[in-house]
């Protein structure tokens, strides 16, 4: 696709964070196209979690501008309502809730959002929990299952909106290394079908395998960016090299 038919998703131009004097994001320009594949590495504190949580506003920048799907992230209410709803967000800490079963998690904001009826909104969760491998746990507690398993159900909880795009903040991280695969299995797929995605996570191998583009950041900056290929067999820039040095020996 050539850059005059790419349809942008996401544009960060200058973009500035601040919390108190500390300042995470430092000018940070970024653009995501339809379609694409993002991710987002670096070494703790450098802003990866920031950046993403300040495209669905659950931060709010300070300077510069962040568009997301043709609306600009104002202080206006109607234009933040109007990004969260194409805005799925997979958090670490998979954040459902536990007085509700698996299938009323995903239930939950269709129904108070979209007003959707509730068998249509039934059938729609049944068809994502077998979506992502676990139909089976539809009337489980989120207690009685594994994190990949809790984590598998937040994915599907985020597509229940029908999300343009998705974006992941570590979303292995708290999970034992025998359930990582289970879950990059079902974002591997989603990366497949087309979805819009942006992903915090230092797992290499899927970046390199599904990734358009792999951003590196450090200090509160994009330090350097590029497709996979070129960014791990030929980074340029020595605080990249370091990282990926370190991340690839364990």
């Amino acid at each position: 696709m050539s850059k005059a038919d790419r349809q942008l998703m996401i544009e960060l131009e200058n973009v500035d964070k601040f919390f108190g004097s500390f300042q995470a994001l430092k000018g940070v320009n970024l653009t995501v196209g339809k379609g694409e594949k993002v991710v987002v590495c670096g070494p703790s504190g450098s802003g990866k979690s920031t950046l993403i949580r300040c495209i669905n506003r659950l931060e709010q920048h300070n300077n510069g501008k962040i568009v997301v799907n043709g609306h600009e992230l104002t202080g206006a209410v109607k234009d933040i309502d109007a990004v969260r709803r194409e805005v799925g967000m997979v958090f670490q800490s998979f954040n459902l809730f536990p007085h509700l079963t698996v299938i009323d998690n995903l239930m939950l904001a269709p129904k108070l959002v979209r007003k959707t009826p509730k068998a249509e909104n039934r059938k729609k969760a049944m068809r994502l929990l077998e979506r992502v491998k676990i139909p089976e746990q539809a009337d489980k507690w989120p207690s009685q299952l594994s994190g990949g398993q809790q984590q598998r159900v937040a994915i599907a909880r985020a597509l229940c909106m029908n999300p343009e795009i998705i974006l992941f903040d570590e979303p292995t991280s708290a999970l034992d290394p025998e359930m990582i695969s289970e879950v990059l299995d079902v974002m591997i797929d989603l990366a497949r079908e087309g979805m819009t995605m942006i992903c915090v996570s230092h797992e290499m191998g899927f970046a390199r395998s599904v990734a358009d583009n792999v951003v590196f950041m450090d200090e509160g900056e994009i330090v350097e960016s590029g497709p996979p290929g070129t960014f791990f067999d030929n980074p340029k820039n020595d605080r990249t090299k370091l990282f990926l040095k370190q991340i690839l020996s364990h």
